[in-house]
């Protein structure tokens, strides 16, 4: 089988993974740049990193997280959706509060537990709405910090592929407006992007309840 990553990885590792059955090529279709921001106290505030962009971004422009308990004035929880996510914020010696698979899943679990919260949600320039769509409806602060921009690259691929993996909504329409997803095999990192997916096509979209990549692989290594 013939594959395409929306996304640059590993080909060795990828491959390797996968197995003589596949072929696989990668293509960039969104580009991500840090946003100069300028720091200010986090104070008692709560957290949201939905992707590891936000993430980078953040401490890129010199926040830093208080995990202090003994300082309940300026302690911040924080929450983060992807492992991956977690993952970075590890990097940086800072734990996590709560871990959600996707946005509505966070907006869920913030509903039902944290409604006395302040939150500030460290993203991209088009972040998914749901949050801020649902939480403000429950008279919950909320609001969005832009750290970083997406920029969508609508590449041209004229290759034949028997399937394609996306990793996020934003990939979905830069990849789709230019190229067909019809007689293809098409891979989801999860809920959100398969929602962005559903709007675009009929065909069947085989989407990763642990929305890992390794989650991923071993879906198309199964779909044969």
């Amino acid at each position: 089988m013939k594959i395409l990553f929306t996304k640059s990885l590993d080909k060795e590792k990828v491959s390797e993974k996968l197995g003589t059955d596949f072929s696989v090529d990668f293509v960039e279709v969104i580009h991500t740049e840090i946003l100069k921001t300028k720091s200010f106290g986090l104070k008692n505030n709560s957290l949201i990193f939905t992707s590891v962009n936000g993430v980078k971004a953040f401490f890129e422009n010199g926040f830093s997280p208080n995990e202090n308990f003994a300082e309940p004035k300026n302690y911040n929880k924080i929450y983060v959706v992807g492992s991956q996510t977690k993952k970075e914020l590890r990097q940086h010696n800072f734990g996590t509060f709560k871990l959600c698979k996707n946005a509505n899943e966070l907006s869920n679990f913030i509903t039902e537990n944290s409604v006395n919260e302040k939150f500030l949600h460290f993203c991209g320039n088009i972040a998914l709405d749901i949050l801020d769509e649902k939480l403000p409806l429950q008279n919950i602060y909320y609001k969005k910090i832009p750290v970083y921009k997406t920029k969508l690259l609508y590449p041209k691929i004229d290759e034949k592929y028997q399937a394609i993996v996306f990793f996020s909504p934003s990939g979905v329409r830069s990849f789709a407006k230019f190229n067909q997803l019809d007689g293809m095999k098409i891979f989801s990192i999860g809920k959100t992007t398969t929602s962005e997916l559903e709007k675009l096509t009929d065909n069947k979209i085989i989407t990763s309840s642990k929305n890992t990549l390794a989650d991923i692989l071993n879906l198309i290594k199964s779909s044969i």
